[in-house]
C-alpha cells in the first residue's frame, strides 16, 4: 500500500461526540473516598447514613437504598463496596454528613455529631463565589466537583471546611445555621440548613442525564482545620457577594396547604417549592385524614395519586409515591398512636356508640379501677388543679405525684399501686428544679419507691403544637418503653398553650377546646389512651367572697375547661395572712368530696381539723391569738434575760415588777399567762434557790424556770483570745413542774431533760 492510498481524517471531519472509553467504564475511586471520610467523619462516633438514588434522565427507575455503616476505619472500604454496586445500577451515592446513634435514624433531630461545614455552589459565577469564600473564610479543606453543570457550563462545586473537633448537641444546630448563612451570602443551596440534607460522595459516579462523570476532588488541604467559634465569627463578618441581598439569608416560609394542593410544581427547582416538598405536604395532609378516620385508606391513596397526576410535573413513579406514603404513614402512627381506620363504606356511616336504657340498667360488670381513689382520677379522666401564683400549687403537686409514684396515700387520695408518671413541667429551670426537689422533706420510703416511676422535665421552651406533641410523645416513650405511663401531668397550661390555626388565647372557648382535644388528648392517645391527665392552671384575681361562693369560676380562661374535665381542685388561702390553704374539690364521676383545709407542717402536707376553724369574728380572733403568742415569747425572753443578769422571780414578783411593761398588761393578766405557760410546760419551777444565790421563798411553786436558763456563778473565766474576765454561768435546773391535770406541784424526774405535755410537742 502506498501513502497515496491512505485517507487522512481532519479533526473537522470527525463528527463522533460519544464519550471516551474511559468515561464509559468509570469505577469508584477508593482514594478519594478515603480523603472524603477523613474530612467529614474521621473524628465522629456512631453510624453514617448512606443513601443511593437512581439518577434522573437514564430511562430507568428504581427504589432508593439506605444503609448505615460504622464511622470507623472500615467505613471507606464499606462505602467503596457500596459505590461499586451503585455504579453498576446507575445509582448515585449520597451520605448525610453527620453521624446518628442507631440504624434507621436519619432525621435532623437524630444527628448526634458533625465535623465539617459545607456549601453547595450550583448557580451563577462559580469561580467568583469560591474566590469570595476563600477571601473571607480562608482556604477550604476540600473542594469537590459534584458532576453537575450550570446552564453556562460551569462545574458545580461542594466546598468543605473541616472542624478541629466534632460538633455535638447544640453545636450541630450552629453548624447547620452556618451552612445556611454561607449559602445565603453566595446564593448557594440553602437546603443545607437542615442537618439531614444528603450530599454526593467524591470518588463515586454521577449518572444524571445519561452522562457518566466522576464526582471528584479538585482540591484537598489535608491539614486545614478550623475552630467552630472562630469560623462562626468569620462567617458573621463575611459580607454577601455583590448583587446578593441579605433577605436571602432568611429561611423560606412553608407554603400554605391550600396552595400546595392547587399549584403545579415542576422538577429542577423552578417553582417556589420542590416536587418533594409539595408531595410530602400533600401526602401528610391525606395521611392525617385517614388516621383520624375522616376518609378510608383507599380514599386517601386515591387522593394522593390524583395530586401526583395533577400537580407534579412530571409525576412521580407510583412505586416512589407508595414508598414515600408508607414512610410518612409509619412516622405519623409512631408519633400519634394507632389510627381509626375505616372502610370506604363505614366512612360514610355514623359510628356513634349508643345503648338502651335497659341495657345500661342491666349491666352489672365491675367498675374500672380508679387511678387515684376515691374517683379523683379515673381511667381516661382529666383532673385540673387550679390556684393563684405562689399559693404552693407546684409544691403540692410534686408531693402528690411523688406519693402516687410510690404507691402511698396522700391526704386521703390513694393509688392502687405505684404509678408511672410523666410530669411535663414548664416553669422551673433544671438547677432550681433539682434544688426544690431535694429540699422537699418526704419520707425516705416514698423517695426510694418513686425514684424511677416519676419522670420530670425541666422548664420547656415549646408549645404543645404538632411538633411539641411529637417531642413529648418521643420523650414519654423513651422513658417508659415497656409499659405506658398511668398519669401524664402538664404544669402549667399557660406556658404550653396552643390555640390552633386561629391563634386564640386561653379565654377563647374554641381555642381552649382545640388545645384540649387536638393537643392534650392527642398526646395521651398517642402513648396511653387510658392514662389519667392532670393539668395545673392559674386562677383569676377574685376576692375571697367570690371564690367561696363558686370556687371553680376562678379558673383562668374559657368556661370550656370546666365543662371538659372530670375532676377539679381549687387551692387558695381562705385568710391571706395565714398559712393554711383550702382545697375545694369537684368530681364528675363520683360522689362529692368535702372541702379540705391543708397546710405544710415540718415539710409535710397535712390535713387540718376544719371543725376548729372560727365561724364568726375570724379577724378579731386571729388578732387575739397572735397577741397571746407574742406575750408567750416576751415572758420567756424576759425570764432568760433576767436570769442571765443574776435575777430569778416567783410568779407574783415577776407580775408585779413587769406590770404594764413590754405590752404585757396588768399584774393579773401576767399571772394568768404565766399559769397557762406552766400548764403547757414552757415554765417550770425551782424550790430551792440557794445554789443560785437566791433567798428562801414561801411561794407555792418557787422560782420560775425556763428551758436553757443560766445564771452567773461565783467563779470567773478568762477568754483565751482577749483575756476578758467573765463570771462562770450556772445552768438553772427545775425541781418541780405544774401538773397539767390537777394543777398541783410535782417533782421533776430528770431535771436535765425538759419534757413537754404530749399535745404541746
Amino acid at each position: 500500500m502506498t501513502e497515496d492510498n491512505v485517507v487522512h481524517f481532519n479533526p473537522w471531519r470527525d463528527f463522533n461526540d460519544a464519550a471516551s472509553l474511559e468515561e464509559l467504564f468509570l469505577e469508584p475511586d477508593p482514594a478519594q473516598i478515603v480523603a472524603f471520610f477523613d474530612v467529614v467523619f474521621d473524628y465522629c462516633d456512631g453510624l453514617i447514613p448512606v443513601r443511593s438514588f437512581i439518577d434522573k434522565g437514564q430511562g430507568i427507575e428504581g427504589k432508593p437504598h439506605n444503609i448505615w455503616i460504622d464511622a470507623d476505619a472500615s467505613a471507606p472500604e464499606k462505602l467503596t463496596t457500596f459505590a461499586h454496586w451503585a455504579g453498576r445500577e446507575g445509582a448515585a451515592v449520597y451520605v448525610i454528613p453527620g453521624t446518628v446513634a442507631e440504624s434507621g435514624q436519619a432525621k435532623s433531630a437524630d444527628i448526634t455529631a458533625m465535623q465539617a461545614i459545607v456549601v453547595d455552589i450550583d448557580t451563577g459565577d462559580i469561580g467568583a463565589k469560591v474566590a469570595h469564600l476563600t477571601r473571607h473564610l480562608g482556604d477550604p479543606t476540600l473542594i469537590v466537583e459534584s458532576g453537575g453543570r450550570t446552564p453556562e457550563g460551569a462545574h458545580k462545586l461542594h466546598v468543605w471546611w473541616k472542624l478541629s473537633e466534632p460538633a455535638t448537641d447544640a453545636d450541630v444546630e450552629q453548624v447547620c445555621a452556618l451552612r445556611g448563612a454561607i449559602a445565603a451570602k453566595v446564593a448557594g443551596d440553602t437546603h443545607f440548613r437542615s442537618a439531614h440534607q444528603p450530599i454526593r460522595v467524591p470518588g463515586t459516579i454521577y449518572h444524571k442525564g445519561g452522562s457518566q462523570r466522576m464526582v471528584q476532588i479538585l482540591q484537598h488541604a489535608a491539614k486545614r482545620e478550623v475552630d467552630l467559634a472562630d469560623f462562626a465569627e468569620m462567617v458573621s463578618a463575611m459580607p454577601p457577594m455583590p448583587g446578593i441581598g441579605a433577605a436571602s439569608a432568611s429561611s423560606p416560609e412553608k407554603p400554605a396547604l391550600a396552595d400546595v394542593l392547587t399549584t403545579p410544581v415542576h422538577e429542577g427547582g423552578a417553582d417556589a417549592w420542590s416536587r418533594f416538598e409539595g408531595a410530602s405536604a400533600a401526602i401528610g395532609h391525606y395521611i392525617r385524614q385517614v388516621h383520624d378516620g375522616r376518609i378510608s385508606l383507599d380514599e386517601g391513596w386515591e387522593a394522593i395519586c390524583q395530586y401526583n397526576a395533577a400537580m407534579l410535573r412530571p409525576s412521580w413513579p407510583l412505586d416512589r409515591l407508595k414508598a414515600e406514603s408508607d414512610r410518612l404513614w409509619r412516622l405519623h402512627v409512631e408519633r400519634n398512636g394507632p389510627p381509626l381506620l375505616r372502610s370506604a363504606e363505614t366512612a360514610r356511616r355514623a359510628d356513634m356508640p349508643a345503648f338502651t336504657f335497659g341495657a345500661l340498667l342491666d349491666d352489672a360488670s365491675p367498675m374500672p379501677a380508679d387511678i387515684v381513689a376515691p374517683r379523683l382520677l379515673t381511667p381516661g379522666g382529666l383532673l385540673v388543679l387550679g390556684g393563684a401564683p405562689k399559693v404552693g400549687k407546684s409544691d403540692f403537686l410534686i408531693c402528690f405525684l411523688a406519693h402516687m409514684a410510690a404507691g402511698v396515700a396522700f391526704l386521703g387520695f390513694t393509688p392502687p399501686r405505684p404509678l408511672r408518671i410523666f410530669y411535663l413541667q414548664a416553669e422551673i429551670q433544671y438547677h432550681y428544679l433539682r434544688e426544690r426537689l431535694q429540699a422537699i422533706r418526704l419520707d425516705p420510703a416514698v423517695i426510694a419507691a418513686a425514684r424511677d416511676n416519676l419522670v420530670v422535665t425541666p422548664k420547656l421552651r415549646l408549645l404543645l403544637d404538632e411538633r411539641g406533641v411529637a417531642l413529648a410523645v418521643d420523650a414519654i416513650k423513651s422513658h417508659f418503653p415497656d409499659d405506658p405511663p398511668d398519669i401524664i401531668c402538664i404544669d402549667p397550661i399557660r406556658n404550653v398553650f396552643d390555640g390552633g390555626p386561629d391563634g386564640g388565647g386561653e379565654n377563647d372557648n374554641s381555642a381552649m377546646m382545640f388545645f384540649l382535644q387536638q393537643r392534650v388528648e392527642q398526646l395521651r392517645d398517642a402513648v396511653a389512651p387510658d392514662a389519667g391527665l392532670i393539668l395545673a392552671h392559674h386562677t383569676k384575681k377574685l376576692n375571697k367572697k367570690q371564690v367561696a361562693e363558686d370556687p371553680f369560676q376562678a379558673l383562668s380562661g374559657a368556661s370550656a375547661l370546666r365543662g371538659f374535665y372530670t375532676s377539679g381542685i381549687i387551692m387558695y388561702r381562705p385568710e391571706e395572712d395565714m398559712p393554711a390553704r383550702k382545697l375545694e374539690i369537684e368530681l364528675r364521676n363520683g360522689p362529692a368530696i368535702g372541702p379540705m383545709l391543708v397546710d405544710k407542717r415540718s415539710g409535710q402536707w397535712v390535713e387540718l381539723d376544719a371543725s376548729s376553724e372560727r365561724l364568726i369574728r375570724k379577724d378579731v380572733g386571729a388578732r387575739l391569738d397572735a397577741e397571746r403568742v407574742r406575750k408567750h415569747d416576751v415572758i420567756l425572753g424576759i425570764l432568760l434575760d433576767e436570769a442571765a443578769a443574776g435575777r430569778l422571780y416567783t410568779s407574783l414578783q415577776f407580775a408585779e415588777k413587769f406590770e404594764n411593761k413590754c405590752g404585757l398588761g396588768g399584774t393579773y393578766t401576767i399571772r394568768d399567762r404565766i399559769s397557762v405557760l406552766a400548764t403547757k410546760g414552757y415554765i417550770k419551777f425551782v424550790r430551792d434557790g440557794s445554789p443560785y444565790g437566791m433567798a428562801r421563798t414561801t411561794s407555792k411553786f418557787g422560782y420560775l424556770c425556763t428551758e436553757g436558763m443560766v445564771i452567773p456563778g461565783n467563779g470567773e473565766t478568762a477568754d483565751p483570745d482577749t483575756g476578758e474576765i467573765s463570771p462562770t454561768m450556772l445552768e438553772v435546773l427545775p425541781s418541780h413542774f405544774k401538773c397539767p391535770q390537777s394543777g398541783g406541784s410535782l417533782p421533776v424526774e430528770n431535771p436535765r431533760v425538759w419534757v413537754y405535755p404530749e399535745d404541746e410537742q
